[in-house]
């Protein structure tokens, strides 16, 4: 329904997709201004960096057009309108999911995958076939780690309310910090995003092995192709914090 609806004015669709696209666009700009100045940023080149902001970008983008609109389950709680959702013969995770569906935010992934693309013919790596699987792989396991923590918020939300910016802290900040090398970053930052939230496995752990780099933490090579489980676990644990914070909802009471 969101689709026809969004579809029905489609200059004004146009217009918004590529108004998405030059935004995010904005980001790697900065990049670029920063690479015009310097050779190297944390001892990465710029198509190094390039493939981290594709990588992230893409992840992101994929989890937000899918996910995007769980942020607005906190209003729904607040007035009570979540209990027309309950009435439906719907999973309540699916209807808030498709709510206010923005088919706009393919630009976001769109400019991702061209900066994505870009850097993949600039990299000094031996493309063997184990190296290109990973590319696929880092998007869809960054996509499902983002997934889980859209989830994990929105499941916040039951209780709190009005927690939207906290989720989109670990989201949207989340991928900013994701572009950048984690060479550039305070180890106490990087352990933070490795051990706590995970989302270091999105793109930064399996990127220094296809690039060949050291891990900053000194970690054993193998934790580098634990993304997929790291994904699954945070899938897992997003699915249970739903289903507890569904099941703890009391309406608003009138």
């Amino acid at each position: 329904m969101w689709v026809r609806s969004t579809l029905a004015y489609r200059a004004s669709f146009a217009m918004m997709t590529v108004g998405n696209f030059a935004a995010c666009g904005l980001d790697f700009v900065a990049i670029m201004l920063m690479f015009s100045q310097v050779d190297a940023l944390g001892g990465f080149s710029l198509p190094e960096v390039a493939f981290l902001y594709g990588t992230s970008g893409a992840a992101l983008g994929l989890a937000d057009l899918l996910l995007g609109s769980m942020d607005r389950l906190g209003r729904r709680v607040r007035d009570g309108t979540l209990d027309v959702l309950l009435l439906r013969p719907v999973p309540v995770f699916a209807q808030v999911a498709a709510d206010r569906f923005a088919l706009r935010r393919l630009g976001r992934i769109s400019q991702a995958l061209l900066i994505l693309g870009w850097s993949l013919t600039r990299l000094d790596v031996d493309w063997t076939a184990g190296r290109v699987l990973m590319v696929p792989l880092m998007v869809l396991c960054g996509t499902a780690i983002f997934a889980a923590v859209f989830t994990t918020g929105a499941a916040f939300q039951f209780w709190a309310q009005d927690a939207a910016e906290v989720q989109n802290s670990f989201t949207y900040g989340g991928n900013t910090l994701l572009q950048y090398p984690p060479t550039v970053f305070a180890k106490d930052l990087v352990r933070g995003v490795t051990f706590l939230v995970p989302l270091a496995f999105v793109n930064w752990l399996p990127a220094l092995r296809l690039l060949g780099r050291d891990d900053p933490l000194g970690l054993p090579g193998w934790v580098d192709f634990l993304g997929p489980a790291v994904a699954a676990l945070m899938c897992a644990g997003a699915a249970l914090a739903w289903r507890t914070g569904l099941r703890a909802y009391r309406s608003t009471g009138s």
